[in-house]
């Protein structure tokens, strides 16, 4: 019990500036640009089913995977295509688009899907909704045939500022608990459904799925962290993670055929006047979700959190909060001894405290962890949890100890040394 409290205790507080209120209502805003861009690290290599100046419907597959067909990106909203930007090799940069109201929405075939688990990989591979699975270790989009070691449904996000994913489903309770039942076909009873304490979410008919309570600091609502502690990835034990709101997206899919047109956002930060709480299309314009309510001067746009967020015009495919923020208001202050290590010819120490073990979620040796990944021991890392965790997981940690190289970067390698070793030759 002891051990329990621990962990829903452990983590930290990361000041953000005004927050929104729990009963605060959401605007819907679609903006009228959005584009289909890759995820943060990912490559995709695609064949365009569609061309430039064609009017597509919302939900209309747009292009397929050049290794995987069956695999399908579709139009976030009724539009134009306005442009299609590749690199060599059909490597996507983004397609634009240009929002058109009137183009109707695509409708998608469901018989079986609820029944088979071959229909229902068919139909969200179809529909775009595959491709919002994170299969871990490694962090990549599932293969097309991988079956998951166990899928992790995230109703919990302690990122500083994030849009309560309660909120994003309430009243679609009828819908998760569909899309719940429908992962079983997947992953049979090892669907793991992870809440906020005391803020479970009332569900009927999700028999047969287990649901894990999380702490309210961060960073107990992130998907690594409970992974590691209750079905730890492994190179052949892969696990999948996907937010609740994608669930309730496949059970409405599953209910009617149609894809739901928007998602819940935030948009936060110094810049703001006030933080905003969003329903808006995938891929929305985030320079669109943010203007008219900025303060005077300068300011940058990230997709993410103020952890974890990058530079960005466009809503992520996993995306969602944007934090808009004043240009300097991020940089560190500085210090003598702070520049004395800076300059010095080693790398930075990182001295552990409690804050740092509380930044790892209270449940991985952090000390441990650290010196694995800083000296590339891949064995270590292995064996203390690093194949559940990716980069967002060591957020945090890298806002407590400002590590030169980042953690985060530091996983990364150690995760595609790893992979390029067990890729068939």
């Amino acid at each position: 019990m002891f051990f329990l409290d621990r962990l829903f205790s452990a983590g930290l507080s990361v000041p953000t500036g005004p927050s929104l209120p729990d009963d605060h209502a959401a605007q819907t805003l679609l903006t009228e640009e959005a584009a289909l861009t890759p995820a943060r690290g990912e490559e995709l290599r695609v064949v365009p089913l569609v061309e430039v100046d064609q009017r597509v419907a919302q939900g209309q597959p747009l292009f397929s995977l050049r290794a995987a067909e069956e695999i399908k990106l579709v139009a976030p909203m009724p539009a134009r295509v306005a442009a299609i930007e590749l690199n060599p090799g059909r490597r996507l940069i983004q397609m634009l688009l240009f929002r058109e109201d009137g183009g109707g929405r695509h409708s998608f075939e469901t018989d079986r899907a609820e029944s088979d688990a071959a229909a229902l990989r068919a139909l969200m591979q179809e529909a775009g909704l595959w491709r919002l699975f994170r299969s871990r270790p490694f962090g990549h989009m599932p293969a097309l045939a991988e079956t998951p070691a166990a899928i992790f449904v995230m109703a919990a996000d302690t990122r500083p500022a994030a849009p309560d994913p309660r909120n994003a489903i309430r009243g679609r309770e009828e819908a998760i608990s569909r899309g719940l039942s429908a992962l079983r076909l997947l992953a049979g009873n090892q669907v793991f459904l992870c809440e906020t304490k005391g803020r479970s979410l009332d569900l009927d008919d999700a028999a047969g799925i287990r649901r894990i309570a999380c702490g309210t600091l961060h960073p107990q609502g992130l998907a690594g962290i409970k992974i590691h502690h209750h079905a730890p990835a492994a190179i052949d034990g892969r696990v999948w993670d996907i937010h609740a709101e994608d669930i309730a997206d496949l059970g409405d899919l599953l209910a009617t055929g149609l894809l739901p047109e928007t998602r819940l956002v935030t948009v936060t930060g110094s810049a703001m006047r006030e933080p905003r709480l969003l329903r808006c299309q995938p891929g929305a314009d985030l320079r669109g979700l943010c203007h008219g309510h900025v303060q005077p001067g300068p300011y940058e746009v990230l997709a993410g959190s103020v952890l974890d967020g990058r530079p960005a015009h466009w809503l992520g495919p996993r995306d969602r909060q944007a934090s808009v923020l004043s240009r300097g208001s991020g940089k560190r202050r500085g210090h003598w001894f702070s520049a004395a290590l800076t300059r010095a010819a080693r790398p930075l120490p990182i001295i552990p405290t409690a804050a740092l073990s509380q930044a790892f979620g209270g449940d991985i040796p952090a000390a441990a962890l650290m010196r694995a990944l800083s000296a590339g021991d891949q064995e270590a890392a292995a064996r203390l949890g690093a194949l559940s965790l990716l980069e967002e997981d060591l957020a945090l940690v890298d806002y407590v100890t400002f590590s030169e190289p980042p953690l985060a970067a530091q996983l990364r390698g150690l995760l595609n040394a790893i992979e390029k070793e067990e890729a068939p030759a």
